[in-house]
């Protein structure tokens, strides 16, 4: 009997297919996982979150759609696969820049607290500009419930922590896709930035991460999406566990600027 005959898809994967069935998928994990987050309630961000969810659930069908053709047609479907890069590059810049936001004002809200700035920071978005503008009045709001409850602070520290390793491969891949370069490296070019290859396990484009010069692994949306829902049971990580990582991070320099490793490397 031909080997291929003993062949089982689960067997690929220790424990199964590492994707689960789209007709499981909460509809709204994305937005639950990220309005989770401390500090994240702001209701435009809150929106972003949402139509995080609702395209997500767009390309789940759309990725499931291409999969079963590339089966069945034993070919790359052209057309749909470039629609699909198309979306899929899209809802990975959106997803990134709602991480970059809500960490960027977290981060300055730890900054405000440890450099003792809370107050001052309050006076200046409570100042009377003539006019009401809606923005500095939301993040006033927040202010003030951090210098009411110091240890909102802790928790600000944490979830950083938490979404460190996810941001890190999010960025990553988004300086290859959108600007063609190697993350971490001047006037560096990505081999392929762009090209995607049909994971056979979810249809969502398998993109290369690499160092320019090796691929060292690959990334597609539906794994982005799954780290963001997952977000709710990650562990907080040690420094010890963030150094480690540093060691597949061309840009160690940003994560000091996070104040996460400080200790370590100053």
């Amino acid at each position: 009997m031909d080997a291929d005959d003993d062949f089982d898809p689960a067997d690929e994967h220790d424990d199964g297919p590492r994707y689960a069935d789209v007709a499981t998928l909460e509809g709204w994990a994305i937005p639950t996982a990220l309005q989770g987050l401390t500090l994240f309630r702001d209701p435009f961000l809150s929106m972003q979150a949402q139509n995080l969810a609702i395209v997500d659930h767009f390309l789940n069908g759309l990725e499931q759609h291409v999969m079963r053709r590339l089966f069945q047609e034993d070919r790359t479907p052209i057309d749909d696969a470039m629609f699909l890069n198309a979306q899929s590059q899209m809802w990975i810049f959106a997803a990134y820049e709602v991480m970059r936001t809500w960490r960027q004002r977290a981060k300055e809200m730890v900054k405000w607290h440890d450099n003792g700035g809370l107050q001052m920071k309050l006076g200046s978005l409570e100042a009377d500009k003539g006019f009401i503008h809606d923005g500095n009045v939301r993040l006033a709001a927040m202010v003030r419930e951090v210098i009411a409850d110091p240890s909102i602070v802790q928790s600000l520290r944490d979830d950083l922590k938490r979404t460190h390793n996810l941001f890190a491969r999010m960025e990553y891949l988004r300086i290859s896709l959108a600007k063609h370069e190697v993350p971490g490296k001047a006037k560096s070019l990505a081999i392929s930035p762009g090209y995607g290859r049909i994971n056979q396990w979810c249809g969502a484009l398998d993109y290369e991460l690499g160092d320019g010069k090796y691929v060292m692994g690959y990334v597609n949306r539906r794994d982005i999406a799954d780290d963001i829902r997952a977000i709710p049971d990650l562990e907080v990580p040690t420094d010890e566990d963030l150094a480690w990582s540093c060691q597949f991070n061309a840009d160690a320099s940003r994560q000091v600027e996070d104040g996460l490793l400080r200790a370590r490397f100053s």
